[in-house]
């Protein structure tokens, strides 16, 4: 969470100073590096908002210091991963399709796939909605079990879509991790049965 302070003392021959925290507590030490390229000198009085941290000796420092009058930066672009988790999805699928055209026994899979992936698309939409508006959410536990049992090509055709849950760690491992689980488990049925 960023916090606002105004700087109370800086040495411009030195490259540090202090900010003193507009909500009230101890000042924080900043450094100049804090303020990152580009950024204009900084200057007593002035109204900055910074992320809170501790340095090497466990003491409070500032990092990522922007004056109220520079804008705050912009997150970078997203990748282009969007497109590929949908072609992968799209691929899954046209894979599937051509099993089951060579393997009429495979029809229940495809069936159970694609109504896993439908429920799940909609459980993200859902879940997306929800943090928009600060609503209950849907709990991480049920969209990893919808990917697992199925829904995974849903799950990331959603997450492009709503471009939802495709930073947070741990659970993109744990998401990718039900992939791996589900398609060990196609590969089993597919070769017992």
């Amino acid at each position: 969470m960023r916090s606002k302070g105004r700087i109370t003392v800086w040495h411009d021959d030195r490259g540090y100073g202090f900010i003193k925290p507009v909500a009230g507590g101890k000042q924080v030490f900043v450094h100049v590096k804090a303020f990152g390229f580009g950024s204009r000198r900084p200057e007593l009085n002035r109204l900055v908002s910074y992320d809170l941290s501790t340095d090497s000796q466990g003491r409070p420092c500032a990092t990522k210091v922007h004056m109220a009058a520079d804008r705050e930066p912009q997150a970078p672009p997203r990748p282009s991963a969007g497109w590929s988790s949908i072609l992968l999805a799209i691929s899954f699928f046209g894979l599937l399709g051509f099993w089951t055209f060579k393997d009429s026994r495979l029809i229940v899979a495809a069936l159970i796939y694609g109504g896993a992936s439908a429920f799940t698309f909609i459980l993200y939409g859902s879940d997306k909605s929800a943090a928009k508006q600060g609503a209950q959410r849907t709990p991480e536990s049920l969209l990893h079990w919808g990917a697992l049992l199925g829904g995974w090509p849903g799950a990331l055709i959603a997450q492009s879509v709503f471009r939802h849950k495709t930073r947070k760690q741990p659970f993109r491992f744990i998401f990718w991790m039900t992939i791996v689980l589900n398609l060990i488990g196609l590969g089993v049925w597919v070769a017992t049965s």
